[in-house]
C-alpha cells in the first residue's frame, strides 16, 4: 500500500516509521525536518526499543503523487492548507485517515474531498519530537478508528488490521464522534491547563479578566495532578466534557474520568503537545480542541463554566504568544 503522511511532527513520524518497518510504501511530507530525514533517516527512540527507518521524504506533495491511503496528522492550525497539501495525493479511490485532535476536522476533509473516503482516528500516545528527525516515544500508542458519518466498512477494518500488524493496538469504533469526545476528556484539561498555568489560577477563577505581566511556567501532567487545586480543575473540566457528550446522545461512562487520571499518573512528568507549542511561540489548536467543544456543549444545553473560562484565558495567551515568537 502506498501511504502518504501529511503533517510529520512526532505523531506522523512515529506511525509512519511503524508502517515502514512492516514493509509498507511510506512517503512523508516534511517541512523543517526534510533534509535530515532524507539524508539520515527517521529515528524513533521508544520504550519498545530504538529504530532507524528510511521512509521516502519529500517537501512538495506533487512529488509524492497519488496514494492508496493519506494519513493527515497536521496541527489543526494548518487546516486551511488541506486542499494545497492533500489534493495532489488523491485519486478517485484514495482513503483519508485523519489523526488530528478535536472536533470538525474530519467534516472539513469530507466537504473538500467527499465524506465516503474519510476516516478518523483517535491516538492515545505519549511522544515528543526531541530534535530534527528524532521522536521520543514515551508510552502507549493505541488508535481507535471510525468512518465519518457511517458504520465501519471492510476498508476501515483492513486499515485497522494493517496498524495492528505493526504491534500498535488498534480498534474499530462503531461511532467516530464518541471516540473524539472521549479523547477530549483528556486533551482539554491536560493540554489546556498546562498552558493556562502561565496565567495562574486567579486568571481562571476570574474567567480570564486578570492576566499577569510575567507569565509563570507551563505545567506537566504530573505537576497538574500533584496540586489539589489544579486537580480540581482537571476533574471539573473532565466532568463538563462527559456531560456535554452525553447530552448530545453519546454514551461516555463516568468511570472514564478515573481511568484517565490513573493512566496519566503512570505517565510521569509528561509535557503535552500544547505546552511545547506554546513555549516555541507556535499557535495553539484553539478552534478544534477548545472552542468547538464549547460551542457544541452550549448547543446541547450544557453549562460548561470551567471550559468557558479556560477558552478565555487560552485565547489571550495565544494572542500574546503569537506576538512574541520564540517565547
Amino acid at each position: 500500500m502506498k501511504i502518504g503522511i501529511v503533517g510529520c511532527g512526532a505523531l506522523g513520524c512515529f506511525y509512519g516509521a511503524r508502517l515502514c518497518r512492516i514493509g509498507q510504501d511510506v512517503h512523508l511530507l516534511l517541512r523543517s525536518d526534510y533534509e535530515v530525514v532524507r539524508d539520515r533517516g527517521l529515528r524513533i527512540r521508544s520504550v519498545d526499543g530504538e529504530q532507524l527507518m528510511h521512509p521516502h521524504a519529500y517537501d512538495d506533495p506533487a512529488d509524492i503523487g497519488e496514494c492508496d491511503l493519506v494519513i493527515v496528522s497536521l496541527k489543526t492550525t494548518a487546516n486551511d492548507r488541506f486542499s494545497e497539501l492533500i489534493s495532489p495525493l488523491l485519486d478517485n479511490d484514495t482513503a483519508i485517515l485523519c489523526l488530528q485532535n478535536g472536533l470538525g476536522n474530519c467534516e472539513q476533509l469530507g466537504e473538500l474531498f467527499g465524506p465516503k473516503r474519510v476516516m478518523g482516528g483517535q491516538c492515545f500516545v505519549c511522544l515528543n519530537r526531541t530534535e530534527p528527525g528524532v521522536v521520543q516515544h514515551i508510552a502507549f500508542g493505541k488508535i481507535v478508528m471510525g468512518n465519518l458519518g457511517r458504520p465501519p466498512t471492510e476498508r476501515l477494518r483492513a486499515i485497522v488490521k494493517m496498524f495492528k500488524s505493526t504491534r500498535i493496538p488498534c480498534e474499530v469504533a462503531e461511532n467516530l464522534e464518541q471516540g473524539q469526545w472521549e479523547k477530549l476528556v483528556w486533551n482539554i484539561p491536560f493540554n489546556g491547563l498546562g498552558v493556562a498555568a502561565t496565567a495562574g489560577l486567579e486568571a481562571l477563577d476570574s474567567a480570564g479578566e486578570k492576566m499577569p505581566d510575567k507569565p509563570g511556567p507551563v505545567l506537566t501532567t504530573e505537576q497538574l495532578l500533584g496540586n489539589s487545586q489544579w486537580e480540581t480543575w482537571v476533574r471539573g473540566l473532565m466532568a463538563e466534557i462527559i456531560n456535554a457528550a452525553n447530552a448530545k446522545g453519546l454514551d461516555i461512562d463516568s468511570g472514564l474520568l478515573e481511568r484517565m487520571l490513573e493512566y496519566t499518573r503512570n505517565m510521569g512528568e509528561y509535557r503535552a503537545s500544547a505546552l511545547i507549542d506554546f513555549e516555541r511561540g507556535q499557535p495553539l489548536e484553539l478552534e478544534s480542541i477548545f472552542l468547538e467543544p464549547l460551542r457544541q456543549a452550549s448547543i446541547a444545553g450544557i453549562d460548561a463554566p470551567r471550559l468557558e473560562a479556560l477558552c478565555g484565558v487560552l485565547s489571550k495567551l495565544d494572542r500574546r504568544s503569537s506576538l512574541s515568537p520564540g517565547r
